[in-house]
């Protein structure tokens, strides 16, 4: 059986193969969505298919929504030629369950796959037409934080943004330039108001999307190509507004395993792609369970009815107490400390670390113990429910193919928000952080990790990191069963507020990690012993 429309007709076997099938009119549904597009999505990749796709697929089946979404491509335009068009724009949902069983299901909200590629004149017009149509409500992006990237480090704009910089609206190229010609397209159609929603994975998303079209806009201005009513147009949250949101869910690359057992189970051409851009993706994505999307409630010209379709829609401080709880207690500072001591003890699976009981310890005495008494707590979702989501069911789930090697990149940059912020928070409510143990475990461990030689002596290899050569060069003359070598090494980054976001020393923990650091570097096998030390 074949995952198209034309496959679908045969139910007993897709019923006997375990896949659930939309009962709504998949025809009717994207004939309504093209005549009356209310919803068009900037990224087609794989937590959109299951995820944002899998939304709308529910509202559809509920009958509280009588459209599907558009799906536009800025990057890869491989994925629609071949991934939605031999598919009839059909999505597999594999949910990989921690018990090992699998819930498998076929979304059909995808009601329209195009190309956001100026120079094809067709697909630019059905753009046009959409974004020139009064009932589009909301656009979405899920292209990734770098799609939103306008300069670099230098403050130059980079050099694939400069063309559309200078050239205008007419043949953009960059996502940010796309997204920014079409509302000039919908301005002219009458001013006519949309939701511009973010629902990438980073930190104050809305307003990465809005500075980005904004700044577009503006040079567009200066060089004539837009008048300043386009300006206040984007300007005007009555009529452009950019909600924040929060997004959480593990969405793998796709698993042959999977598509293997697809396969064997009757239903054909299930095995993943390579595009020649180097995406991974399959007629099938391959997701963990839980999921949690937290939406800003502004759209100027109406919305789906997000909420009966699991997602939270509250107010901006909330979406943004919610990335504060997820990222500074619940999850991020768990996986940053499975992550560098993954590596020390040889571990590729996070899965695996979860079975090791020091470890396990670890993430509750981070978490659980020393990160509640200053948890921000949103109000929508418990940070106790939350963590013991993580713990029992998210980090443990085997069938998660995620690496502590993948999520040791850019530890440098994220151990300021991870553990910096909840340090801050107990300098602030208890005058000090010396009664912390657990985060400075995790700091010495990251610290431990940068000289870059594992609990056997052997060396590895570090994930990347833009601050690696810096860090490194502090490290360099320590060396492993010589303690007294660390000397005054780690002052120069335990106190560097640029990092942790304050001076470790002035918090009371900086001695503490120096004096457990020492004690991880005592010689082989000393991680591991340290850990049982620490962790009885």
């Amino acid at each position: 059986m074949k995952l198209t429309i034309e496959g679908l007709k045969d139910k007993k076997a897709w019923e006997e193969a375990g896949v659930v099938l939309p009962e709504y009119d998949i025809a009717k549904i994207a004939d309504n969505t093209k005549k009356s597009p209310k919803w068009l999505h900037f990224g087609v990749g794989n937590i959109f298919r299951i995820f944002i796709g899998g939304i709308a697929d529910k509202l559809i089946s509920e009958g509280v929504a009588d459209t599907g979404i558009v799906c536009a491509e800025t990057f890869d335009y491989e994925i629609i030629d071949k991934i939605y068009k031999p598919y009839d724009n059909l999505v597999l949902a594999v949910t990989l369950k921690a018990d090992g069983t699998t819930d498998k299901r076929v979304v059909a909200s995808l009601a329209q796959a195009v190309a956001a590629d100026s120079a094809n004149e067709e697909a630019w017009n059905t753009l046009k037409s959409i974004f020139t149509n009064d009932s589009l409500q909301m656009i979405s992006f899920t292209i990734t934080e770098k799609g939103y990237a306008l300069k670099g480090s230098d403050g130059d704009y980079l050099p694939f943004i400069k063309p559309d910089v200078c050239g205008g609206p007419e043949n953009p190229k960059s996502a940010m330039a796309v997204v920014t010609a079409l509302l000039y397209e919908r301005y002219l159609s009458g001013k006519k108001p949309l939701a511009v929603v973010s629902m990438d994975n980073c930190s104050h998303n809305g307003e990465k999307l809005q500075n980005s079209v904004t700044t577009m806009a503006g040079e567009w201005l200066e060089r004539g190509f837009v008048d300043k009513g386009f300006i206040d147009y984007i300007s005007d949250e009555s009529k452009i507004a950019f909600p924040w949101t929060m997004i959480d869910k593990i969405t793998p690359r796709p698993s042959t395993d999977i598509a293997d057992g697809l396969e064997q189970s009757g239903i054909e051409d299930m095995q993943p792609v390579i595009t020649s851009k180097n995406t991974y993706i399959a007629p099938f994505v391959n997701a963990e369970g839980p999921q949690y999307l937290v939406v800003e409630d502004k759209f100027p010209n109406g919305r789906p009815e997000l909420e009966k379709g699991g997602v939270y829609l509250t107010d901006r401080d909330t979406v943004n107490e919610v990335e504060r709880m997820k990222v500074t207690t619940c999850l991020n500072p768990l996986h940053t400390a499975l992550a560098v001591y993954g590596c020390l003890l040889g571990y590729t699976s996070i899965a695996k670390e979860m079975q090791d009981k020091e470890l396990v310890k670890l993430v509750n005495g981070i978490g659980p113990v020393e990160g509640m008494p200053v948890v921000c707590d949103p109000g929508i979702i418990s940070p106790d429910e939350f963590v013991k989501e993580v713990i029992c069911d998210r980090l443990p789930n085997v069938f998660m193919p995620d690496t502590p090697q993948r999520i040791a990149c850019d530890t440098s940059q994220k151990v300021g928000i991870r553990y910096g912020e909840t340090i801050k928070s107990y300098v602030e409510k208890y005058g000090s952080a010396k009664e912390l143990t657990y985060i400075p475990v995790a700091i010495a461990g990251w610290l431990r990790y940068l000289l870059a030689v594992d609990d056997n002596g052997e060396a590895f290899d570090l994930s990347p990191d833009p601050m690696l050569d810096e860090l490194r060069e502090h490290v360099k003359d320590i060396k492993l069963g010589e303690p007294e070598s660390t000397g005054d090494s780690l002052k120069a980054i335990l106190e560097n507020e640029t990092i942790f976001g304050s001076n470790l020393y002035e918090a009371g923990i900086g001695e503490k990690v120096e004096d457990i650091f020492k004690e991880l570097i005592a010689g082989k096998g000393a991680v591991r012993k340290t850990l049982e030390k620490y962790m009885k």
